[in-house]
């Protein structure tokens, strides 16, 4: 693996990263456009991405087993050129049904993202947490783009619009990194630019069954708090956001740039200090933030709903770490793929979760005290984990190309 090379798989890994992160965010604000031209209901509507959540997750596992088996660049190509079609495709639907279908086929494309591209990240990084951090920072920057894109495009034209320029746009991604992998420019050869520390077999079993847990409710907390933001905004809001959708969807990316950008810091503090502490603070912090956000309106609770955003995401660096170091080299794409099949499969318990608060109540007080309760019980199960001794050594591997 050339120097070039892996620093080309780490572009092309972390536009990945903004791509599946503003197509799975998007259609919760497109919805506020559909909700008005078709007539249906907002609780209904957001039900038609079920089958795509369940995507997202449960082809996690297969999409890392490929990568493994294969090629992560070969996946990485079909990632881009398939979701960045499906989402052209659903700029033409014209039916609930038919939506639906659509972004089914955005969920099953946007399943390869998490297990390839960041184990495919983590192969090729030096500064792992650093790495980490940037390539978070481009996922918020996604989530964000969905506000900030999607608003700007139903104002100025359609909804539709929404879908087809940014689908376009990932596609045009997958072409260029075909071209790359074609013409020898991204090569990858499956080792580790750094080499981990050897951890024990009980301590990768007992980490491991840790973070399931862990990592399910931090899928719940991001997964609920993306769907419904969009909406809580919108009622809340209105007095500053004025009518149409850019004003709520320059609000959520704000909300999500500014948190993005702090999970470089989180990524620092993940390559030198202990990772344990990190990881248990983050969901410490999580409990009152989240009951703010139920809590609040207007200009504070922009503020509080930042901070929540930022706190979850900033323990992600630390959280991919400990999953890298306690899994094998060569089944990593595998873990990760297990990790994101916990992360996106419970996105339709968050849906569900997200409609029964709202068609019940209106609001969505009840939906943040739940996930804030939600908060404490994975900080609880953080502090099992065992202590941290350390994550890769000084040595790193470098691969000189043959003459």
């Amino acid at each position: 693996m050339t120097k070039a090379s892996a620093q080309l798989s780490l572009v092309f890994s972390c536009i990945g990263h903004a791509f599946v992160h503003l197509f799975m965010a998007l259609y919760f604000v497109v919805v506020l456009a559909i909700e008005i031209d078709w007539s249906i209901p907002y609780h209904d509507l957001i039900g038609l991405w079920t089958v795509g959540s369940i995507l997202v997750g449960i082809c996690a596992i297969p999409a890392g087993w490929l990568a493994d088996r294969w090629s992560a660049p070969g996946m990485m190509v079909v990632y881009h050129i398939g979701l960045g079609g499906a989402a052209i495709a659903c700029s033409f639907m014209a039916a609930p049904m038919a939506m639906a279908v659509g972004l089914a086929a955005i969920g099953l494309f946007a399943a390869i993202y998490h297990p390839v591209g960041i184990a495919w990240l983590v192969r090729n990084a030096e500064s792992r947490g650093k790495a980490l951090g940037i390539n978070g920072i481009f996922g918020g920057l996604g989530v964000a783009g969905a506000g900030l894109i999607a608003g700007l495009l139903i104002d100025f034209h359609s909804w539709r619009a929404a879908f087809f320029v940014p689908g376009v746009a990932c596609v045009a991604t997958g072409l260029a990194l075909w071209y790359c992998v074609h013409r020898g420019l991204v090569v990858d050869d499956g080792e580790d630019r750094v080499r981990s520390v050897p951890v024990a077999r009980g301590d990768m079993v007992r980490v491991f069954v840790i973070l399931l847990m862990t990592m399910l409710l931090t899928g719940l907390l991001y997964q609920s708090t993306q769907v419904s933001l969009p909406k809580v905004f919108d009622l809340r809001l209105r007095d500053l956001a004025g009518d149409g959708a850019f004003g709520i969807g320059f609000a959520i990316a704000a909300v999500y740039t500014v948190s993005s950008v702090m999970q470089v810091y989180g990524g620092h503090l993940a390559d030198r200090y202990p990772l344990k502490p990190i990881y248990v603070c983050a969901f410490l912090l999580q409990v009152p933030l989240l009951i703010a956000v139920g809590a609040m309106s207007g200009l504070p609770l922009i503020f509080v709903a930042m901070l929540a955003v930022l706190v979850n995401v900033a323990a992600l660096p630390a959280e991919n770490m400990l999953l890298a170091r306690y899994a094998p080299q060569k089944h990593r794409s595998l873990a990760f793929g297990i990790k994101f099949v916990l992360a996106f499969t419970i996105a339709p318990v968050a849906l569900q979760l997200v409609a029964f608060v709202q068609e019940r109540t209106g609001e969505f007080v009840w939906l943040y005290y739940i996930l804030g309760g939600a908060a404490l019980v994975a900080c609880f199960a953080a502090l099992m984990l065992p202590k941290d001794r350390g994550a890769v050594s000084d040595e790193v591997v470098v691969s000189v190309p043959a003459e």
